[in-house]
């Protein structure tokens, strides 16, 4: 059911080329992943490029992350990049600063799902990326309800477990809200690193997040990918804390 996928703004810092792209997908698919997500990638990376190696790799590019406001300004564009990949889900990876507001989140929802419809009438799904901020309470509800309830029946989430925690949530509770309006999901785990209390991405498995829990609440909620990420490796290679990650959940039965 599961299928595992490197989100590649984990190893943004490898991506500035077509050459360092290929050599990238080359490493996720040594570790095992037969899945990426596309994010972070540098300006000289063309699109042509990174779909000649996508082929070559033979990896799939499951999502995307890109500006929203790109999907606004040139949409023709975006669809020619995810049909040219052979990408489904189209992702906005973060709310532009200007929606972030009461009235900002509604008018968000509006323009978004002028979007996802646009979207499924070229075969692609919309989905969107939470952080934090989304847990922030208006009146008696937060963001995320605002969102959930304004948004057209097609738009998809795709909630970022680790984000969730953050913003003061119930990681599974939100999985199984997201039920049906979900099909990919962000794993991402962290840890608190002493002395100075700091809070730290870390390896899936390696920090303080309920995973079997989590992991059950994917299973019972049909989701199709699972896109593992780490914003911050602290000075570890990047692709070593994605293999970790890579085996602990292999270990727990995904693929």
């Amino acid at each position: 059911m599961y299928q595992l996928g490197a989100q590649m703004f984990t190893l943004r810092d490898y991506t500035k080329t077509d050459e360092g792209f290929l050599e990238c997908l080359k490493k996720i698919k040594k570790i095992g992943y037969k899945n990426v997500q596309v994010s972070g990638i540098g300006p000289d990376v063309t699109f042509e490029g990174a779909a000649e190696a996508l082929k070559e790799t033979g990896l799939f590019c499951a999502a995307t992350h890109i500006n929203f406001d790109n999907l606004l300004s040139d949409f023709d564009r975006e669809v020619y990049r995810h049909k040219l990949w052979g990408c489904p889900y189209v992702g906005v990876g973060g709310l532009p600063a200007r929606y972030i507001s009461e009235e900002g989140y509604y008018q968000f929802a509006k323009d978004a799902s002028e979007v996802t419809r646009k979207l499924k009438a070229e075969g692609l799904h919309f989905i969107y990326h939470n952080h934090h901020h989304e847990f922030a309470k208006y009146g008696d509800k937060i963001a995320l309800d605002i969102l959930f309830d304004n948004v057209c029946e097609d738009f998809q989430f795709e909630l970022d477990v680790h984000w969730v925690v953050a913003g003061g949530g119930d990681p599974i509770w939100w999985i199984d809200k997201c039920g049906g309006r979900m099909d990919v999901i962000h794993f991402k785990d962290f840890t608190i690193h002493m002395p100075g209390r700091e809070r730290r991405y870390a390896p899936i498995g390696e920090g303080n997040l309920n995973w079997d829990g989590i992991i059950a609440a994917c299973e019972r909620n049909n989701i199709k990918y699972i896109l593992i990420e780490q914003d911050d490796c602290y000075g570890r290679d990047p692709f070593e804390c994605l293999e970790s990650s890579y085996k602990f959940l292999t270990g727990k039965g995904l693929k």
